[in-house]
């Protein structure tokens, strides 16, 4: 029933206010209540109602506008369960229309992205009006309308940009050449306004430059998305001319703003969008970027890596230069086509004719401005300035140490100074190693020798240089004697304690570079001077810094390269010693990713020595269960304590468990499936053997249901490697090839005898026969008579089959025979129609599908034929092939021995659907 707006709009706009109480027992039944009209026709025309009368509470009205953006989320697909009906869709789109001029900025913004949502659906096929309406209004002269639109425009814009089907970005570009001009000329013209108002600092200039920063966003998606090429389009050509000129004029203006707070953060805002424009343009359009390229690097080297202007940049916007340069070091576009890997290029651009030259100038423009005295003065500037540890990270070491060492990775060389200086120094050290390597190494010979613990300057460029040659270690293998340096100045300064910045960094240099070129005879030295670092009389960070050292050094076991690889008998001796001091150091840590961090340490450790980690394990098997309560709300740290744990269950306990067959051995089996299903090919890679041992020899002696559950285990494998699995469990097959065919076998038992050959064969025939030969020379026995036991047990045991899959399984497997060429099969011929014919209507009847089998993994089951291969087609193809092998005459013959009523039902199953 529709709501009736006259009655209902007081009722729940007095709903609305109750739920912005703070009062519980008012505001849990007013959102009960809220929730329950979600579906009711006419509740989103009410919420407009609310929302557009400026006379109502701005909290109500923000409510209003959230809850009907909700619902739009939910309902407003046509095909949507409870789908909001096209005429209050239709009417709700006027309201909207006509409320740009709302007062309140947030309520404007939460407009904005709910016409944006719209949009999405319904722009521009079911919502002709909204565009041009837009144009109109950002047109108007009146001063909050303009703003109102803009920033609707902006919304629009955002979410059409998004959008990917050829048709979406038809419309888009279609939309960005209506308007790229204008709103290019209104962005030139309120900045223009808000200088010129900044200068006298008029009370005004903020609303100058609130529009200005919401034209500049929809140039950013219309240069980004609405062009197929930019550089081809005058206007923007026109704009892109002016952007180095205005990030100057904006950085000077920014000087001139101290005081002003809310100005000084809105011209960064432009200011970052600017050099955001620059960054997409180089990612999407490299082409026409190229005619950027010297200005950029001139203008970001300019204002990053000199006295004279450094001091007007912000942090954000130096990350973003650094981006910049990064960015096109890195263009595959800017590189000679035989150092090249793709044409990152629009189809317009990629005949070969036309990159070339594009190719050649990008790649000449780039080396004449990176000369080596530019080189040489970035390299020692990004070293000497921005790789110093600033007072506000000094502050963090001493007051949350945990949080200082917590580790930038993923994308935050986008947003982070730190990692993107560091990224900018690795890219420029690759690109330019014969220049730079030189550098790097004066500097650090100009810094050796002990570091007096007063001169905190010096401390910190050294920490700078070592941190420097740690991450070019790749880079500098041929320019440093690591072991020398190591044993004749490292090794010295981690005797120092009273410099502790200097100890944490040797530490770490001395990671970066064991998997590089530090010789195994040394390993037992680094052990020792790793140790005393994790002693809980240490400072936390150097601690924290020694226990990734040592992870790294764990983790060379996967380098492919002798002289690197971790030695277990080198690091037995320091084993009980290390690994007390790391779970010291769990202990003590607070915050769930460093436990994390020193969790992965006791892990490697654990998974590198084995079972010799028994001695030492028993604490921190008491204290898992504590942390894993204290880490409800953390997921990846759960992740950790069950890694940690498996790898203390592999090495000290399950197998054990297994070979001693206890009353545990249900837990243990189900733990080895868990990881079959998990990581199904480390475990079998690993353990194949052991446990192909040890499962023999719990089935010498063992009750039938001990049995079920060994056997079951064995399938798994076989499901999961249908190849490799009969190869591993060769050595049982023999005595289980016995007991299939013993009829004093347990039923149950049986069963599952069953279900194993007829898996090997359906899914490795070859093996099939491979075996039948090789165990018919031991039973004295020809191969072919042992198939047609199989085959007869295959036939009277499938009646005790209770469950869909696995009768299904046995009649693939019988099926799969048809189209072999051997007479036992011929022989069989009948019987294996019958089995076909009744699982037939078993599976039609009972559909075996992903639900029938729950506790399979998901990507089991996909790959499973039983529930992959749908039997009736099956069947029809393999009698095909047995007609086709055996001649039409012969097939005839086959068939009239089939029963007649089963041929009739075959006949049905055949012809149906």
């Amino acid at each position: 029933m529709k709501m009736d707006t006259t009655s209902a709009v007081p009722v729940v706009l007095e709903t609305l206010r109750n739920a912005c109480c703070q009062n519980a027992d008012i505001l849990k039944p007013a959102e009960k209540q809220l929730q329950s009209w979600e579906t009711q026709p006419g509740f989103y025309t009410i919420l407009s109602e609310i929302f557009c009368n400026h006379s109502i509470d701005t909290n109500v009205r923000w409510l209003a506008v959230l809850y009907c953006k909700n619902g739009v989320d939910r309902y407003w697909r046509r095909n949507a369960p409870n789908a909001i009906a096209e005429e209050e869709k239709d009417s709700l789109k006027v309201r909207l229309l006509s409320n740009f001029n709302e007062p309140v900025p947030q309520i404007a913004t939460q407009l904005a992205v709910l016409i944006a949502k719209i949009a999405r659906y319904d722009c521009p096929r079911n919502w002709s009006q909204l565009l041009p309406t837009l144009f109109e209004a950002v047109r108007h002269p009146e001063d909050l309308l303009q703003q109102r639109a803009l920033l609707v425009l902006h919304h629009v814009t955002k979410t059409i940009a998004s959008k990917r089907l050829a048709s979406d970005r038809k419309l888009f570009e279609d939309l960005t050449k209506e308007i790229f001009g204008f709103i290019s000329s209104l962005w030139i013209s309120n900045l223009e306004n808000f200088q010129q108002l900044a200068f006298k600092h008029d009370s005004n200039m903020l609303n100058a430059l609130d529009k200005s920063i919401l034209t500049c966003k929809i140039l950013r998606k219309q240069i980004a998305f609405g062009f197929k090429e930019p550089g081809e389009n005058e206007e923007v050509v026109h704009f892109l001319n002016q952007i180095f000129t205005r990030l100057k004029e904006m950085l000077d203006c920014r000087r001139t703003m101290w005081g002003h707070h809310q100005i000084l953060e809105k011209c960064e805002k432009m200011i970052t969008l600017l050099s955001k424009i620059l960054l997409d343009l180089l990612e999407m359009h490299p082409v026409t970027f190229v005619r950027l390229i010297q200005p950029t690097l001139q203008f970001t080297t300019t204002y990053n890596f000199s006295h004279t202007e450094k001091e007007l940049v912000f942090e954000r916007f130096t990350v973003n230069c650094f981006n910049l340069i990064k960015g096109i070091l890195l263009n595959d576009m800017y590189r000679p086509t035989q150092n090249s890997t793709e044409y990152n290029i629009p189809v317009l651009v990629n005949h070969k004719d036309i990159v070339e030259p594009i190719r050649s100038e990008a790649h000449r423009i780039k080396m004449e401005f990176f000369t080596f005295d530019t080189l040489s003065e970035i390299c020692r500037r990004l070293v000497s300035e921005y790789f110093l540890f600033s007072n506000d990270d000094l502050n963090t070491w001493d007051t949350d140490p945990e949080e200082f060492c917590q580790e930038e990775g993923g994308d935050s060389y986008k947003y982070s100074l730190r990692p993107s200086t560091e990224c900018l120094f690795l890219t420029l050290f690759k690109e330019f190693r014969t220049s730079l390597s030189p550098v790097l190494l004066d500097i650090v010979r100009s810094l050796q020798g002990p570091c007096d613990p007063e001169d905190l300057m010096t401390i910190l460029r050294k920490d700078a240089v070592y941190n420097a040659v740690g991450l070019a270690a790749f880079d500098l293998f041929d320019d440093i004697s690591f072991d020398e340096w190591f044993t004749t100045h490292l090794m010295q300064e981690l005797q120092n304690k009273h410099v502790k910045i200097i100890r944490r960094r040797v530490i770490w240099l001395c990671g970066q570079w064991v998997g590089v070129k530090m010789s195994a005879s040394l390993r037992p030295t680094l052990y020792q001077v790793i140790i005393p670092l994790l002693d809980k009389e240490e400072d936390l960070v150097v601690r924290l810094e020694a226990a990734g050292t040592l992870k790294t050094d764990i983790l060379q076991k996967i380098v492919p390269v002798d002289d690197f690889e971790f030695s277990t008998e080198q690091f037995l001796p320091y084993l009980e010693t290390s690994f007390t001091l790391l779970f010291e150091l769990l202990k003590e840590v607070h915050e769930c990713d460093t436990k994390m961090q020193v969790l992965h340490v006791i892990s490697f450790v654990i998974e590198r020595v084995g079972s010799q980690i028994r001695p030492y394990t028993s604490s921190l098997m008491q204290y898992l269960p504590a942390l894993w309560q204290e880490s409800a709300d953390h997921n990846m740290l759960k992740c950790a304590i069950l890694t940690t744990l498996i790898h203390l269950v592999q090495h000290l306990y399950l197998k054990c468990l297994v070979k001693l067959g206890t009353e545990n051995l249900r837990i243990c089996l189900k733990v080895i499936e868990a990881y079959i299903y998990f990581c199904p090919h480390d475990f079998m890679q690993q353990f194949s053997q052991e446990l192909v041992t040890s499962l023999g020899s719990l089935m010498t002696d063992i009750r039938t249901e001990g049995l079920v559950l060994i056997l079951r285990v064995i399938e798994l494998v076989f499901k999961t490697f249908p190849t490799e699995g009969p190869k591993v469990f060769q050595p049982l097959l023999p005595k289980l090839f016995n007991s299939l065919l013993d009829e004093e076998e347990h039923p149950v038992v049986l069963t599952m005898y069953v279900t194993l050959f007829a898996r090997i064969l359906l899914q490795n025939q070859d093996y099939m026969w491979t075996f039948l030969n090789r165990i018919s020379t031991d039973l004295n026995k020809d191969s072919k008579s042992l198939l047609g036991k199989v085959i007869d047990t295959f036939v009277d045991k499938i009646d005790n089959m209770a469950q869909p899959e696995k009768r299904k399984l046995v009649a693939l497997a019988v099926t799969s025979l048809l189209s072999v060429n051997v007479s036992t099969v011929m022989d069989k011929f009948a019987a294996i129609i019958n089995i076909c014919v009744e699982v037939l209507h078993d599976v039609t009847r009972i559909p075996v599908d992903e639900d029938t089998v729950l506790q399979m993994d998901i990507h089991l089951l996909r790959k499973d034929p039983v529930h992959t291969i749908p039997l009736k087609d099956f069947l029809i193809s393999q009698l095909s092939a047995c007609q086709q092998l055996h001649g039409q005459v012969t097939f005839n013959r086959l068939m009239e021995q089939v029963d007649t009523e089963i041929t009739q039902q075959l006949h049905e199953f055949a012809t149906s659907f």
